[in-house]
C-alpha cells in the first residue's frame, strides 16, 4: 500500500456546464501517452463519482506529488469564454466534500491541496485550503510552485 500524504484536487479546465466523464479523461490522457486517466477519482457535474486508477496506483496528475498523493478532479473550472472560474455545481460541491471526509478517514495523515499550489495553474480555480478550513478538514498551506 501506498503512503498517502496528500489529497490534490484538480478541475478539467473545461467550459462551464459541459460534461466530462473519466472514459473522456482517460482518452485525453492516453493521447499524451499516458497510462489512462491520471486521476483517481472523477466528479462529474451532477455529482457522480467516477472511479479513473486505483488509490494503490501512483497518479499522473502533479508532478513530483504522484506517489504519495490520491488525484480528485471536479469538471469545469472555466467560465464560458474559457476563463479560470469556480464552476462547481451544488452536487459537486457536496460529493467532493463527501469524497474528501472519506479519504481523509481512510488517510488520517493525509491533507488537502489544490493543484495550483504545486504548479503554475489556475486549477482547480478555487481556494482548496480556505475551503477545507471552512469544512473542518486538514490542509496543506504550502506553495511550492515548481
Amino acid at each position: 500500500m501506498r503512503k498517502i500524504t496528500e489529497i490534490i484536487i484538480h478541475c478539467t479546465a473545461t467550459k462551464e456546464g459541459v460534461e466530462v466523464h473519466e472514459k473522456d479523461i482517460d482518452r485525453w490522457h492516453r493521447k499524451k501517452g499516458w497510462n489512462g486517466c491520471g486521476y483517481h477519482y472523477v466528479i462529474t457535474l451532477t455529482g457522480e463519482r467516477e472511479g479513473g486508477r486505483a488509490e494503490a496506483v501512483v497518479g499522473a496528475h502533479t508532478i513530483g506529488h504522484n506517489q504519495t498523493s490520491i488525484g480528485v478532479v471536479y469538471v469545469g473550472g472555466l467560465d464560458k469564454t474559457g476563463k479560470a472560474k469556480d464552476t462547481r455545481t451544488p452536487q459537486q460541491e457536496y460529493a467532493l466534500l463527501e469524497l474528501c471526509r472519506e479519504l481523509i478517514a481512510k488517510y488520517p495523515n493525509a491533507r488537502l491541496s489544490g493543484h495550483n499550489q504545486w504548479a503554475h495553474k489556475s486549477c482547480p480555480c478555487f481556494d482548496v485550503p480556505k475551503w477545507a478550513a471552512a469544512n473542518g478538514l486538514p490542509y496543506d498551506a504550502t506553495i511550492n510552485r515548481v
